[in-house]
């Protein structure tokens, strides 16, 4: 295979939720594979050490901080784009805490939905025109949504210390939605020639909690086929091969990047 296939020059890409362990990742891979990459954060502050990190590296980059659950702040962006194409939307932003049922206020699980889910929807709905846009010029559009293997799999409850520190229901429940949504997606709008897919990334702990919890990590660990955990490059590649052209036929697909933990 010819490897331009992958190349993603002359393409825009906007990433949700980019300062965090996984976005900036994926920001990276998108950049170095040519694209030009809108940072987003809910802050110009957080996107500022990844934009000087891709720029200082010989690549392209634009700040593009807002709310993804604030519609104005989503009206102001599109707008602020005019009639620029857009090629690739990953969508990966996400926050919330821990807990489990027996813990969880009703309203962490509309939190992790309007986050997770509503805000994902009312942006690609939003950019619709700008990747249809982006279709017309190269041929080829997609968005990428982030979910996780939760959301085909529940979190092993044994793994985790206290309620507070286990992976949370409502964390699952709306990567269960969103791998729903993508299949949904991609039947509406394959048609248009619009491919989405999701990425559902297996256990790749933060640096912080590698760090500080070397007994939790080794734990995951073992439940992992590969017998490791992920490091947070090995989501770029995936990423990317669903942006480019070496995925032109590929929608509706839920990636898996979980090094087995879904195949036990």
């Amino acid at each position: 295979m010819n490897r331009s296939v992958f190349n993603l020059s002359g393409r825009e890409a906007l990433v949700t939720g980019a300062s965090g362990y996984l976005g900036r990742e994926i920001c990276l891979a998108l950049a170095r594979a040519g694209a030009h990459v809108l940072i987003n954060a809910r802050t110009p502050s957080r996107c500022a050490d990844l934009l000087a990190e891709i720029e200082d590296s010989g690549f392209n980059s634009s700040a593009a901080p807002f709310d993804i659950t604030d519609e104005t702040a989503v009206a102001d962006f599109v707008a602020s784009r005019a009639n620029k194409p857009l090629h690739t939307l990953v969508n990966n932003a996400y926050s919330g805490e821990g807990g489990t049922i027996a813990t969880a206020p009703s309203s962490a699980f509309r939190e992790a939905l309007e986050i997770g889910l509503v805000g994902p929807h009312h942006l690609f709905q939003s950019l619709l025109p700008q990747l249809r846009m982006g279709r017309e010029e190269t041929g080829d559009a997609s968005v990428i949504n982030i979910a996780s293997m939760y959301g085909l799999v529940s979190p092993d409850l044994r793994n985790y210390n206290t309620a507070e520190s286990s992976n949370p229901p409502f964390y699952g429940a709306t990567k269960a939605a969103l791998l729903q949504y993508t299949r949904y997606a991609a039947c509406e709008f394959g048609p248009v020639g619009i491919r989405v897919n999701a990425v559902a990334p297996g256990p790749f702990p933060a640096a912080q909690i590698q760090e500080s919890n070397v007994e939790f990590i080794q734990t995951l660990a073992a439940r992992v086929p590969l017998g490791r955990i992920g490091q947070a490059h090995e989501i770029g590649g995936p990423v990317t091969f669903l942006a480019s052209s070496a995925a032109t036929f590929v929608t509706g697909t839920i990636l898996t990047v979980d090094g087995g933990w879904t195949s036990w």
